[in-house]
């Protein structure tokens, strides 16, 4: 015969305070949110109005900007065809920016056929602020020579507007501030001096 176990009824106690126990650790309200429900309310509010309206306007400026970079560097790059990379900035708005790149790499690249035109690859913009500069006396006599030489091969292929010619007339009243005296001639390294000769 095998002995009997005995069981022993547990009293009402022990199963109330397992109850009970259980009770404390369940949370008696659960919060998504680190912030109070009314505070949470008014935080996706505002979130929500940012989202809407300062977002889309923000990112219409970006894309503003970045669509006139190109019209920015040429008019920093006194590129003299700035119009016409400006018109393209336009344009690449119209289709979408696929021309955009196009504006890019023509805002960067020297024009060597407008060279070749017109004597210069700059723009009348520039000749405009170093006559400016001139007048101001931040240009060396060396500068304002060479910017005679250069506005002089720009007249040779009657290429000079009213603008340009002002300017000429600075840069020149500024030489002749710069170096008074007419400027002497560079011997030429073929001609033999006198003690050469000998």
């Amino acid at each position: 015969m095998k002995p009997r176990l005995q069981t022993r009824r547990s009293g009402p106690g022990i199963a109330s305070a397992a109850l009970a126990l259980i009770a404390l650790a369940l949370p008696s309200a659960a919060h998504a949110s680190f912030l109070p429900p009314a505070l949470m309310d008014t935080a996706a509010t505002y979130l929500a109005w940012f989202v809407l309206i300062v977002m889309p306007i923000a990112g219409i400026v970006l894309f503003w900007l970045v669509h006139i970079l190109p019209e920015k560097i040429a008019h920093k790059r006194h590129h003299p065809q700035k119009d016409a990379i400006q018109t393209l900035c336009l344009l690449s708005l119209v289709f979408g920016g696929l021309l955009w790149p196009i504006a890019w790499l023509w805002a960067y690249t020297k024009p060597v056929s407008y060279r070749l035109a017109y004597g210069t690859d700059k723009g009348d913009e520039y000749f405009v602020e170093m006559a400016e500069e001139a007048e101001a006396g931040k240009l060396p006599a060396r500068d304002l020579r060479y910017l005679i030489d250069e506005l002089d091969a720009i007249a040779a292929r009657g290429a000079v507007t009213l603008e340009v010619q002002h300017a000429r007339a600075k840069i020149e009243a500024a030489l002749a501030v710069a170096a008074p005296g007419p400027a002497a001639a560079p011997v030429a390294a073929s001609e033999p001096t006198a003690q050469g000769a000998a």
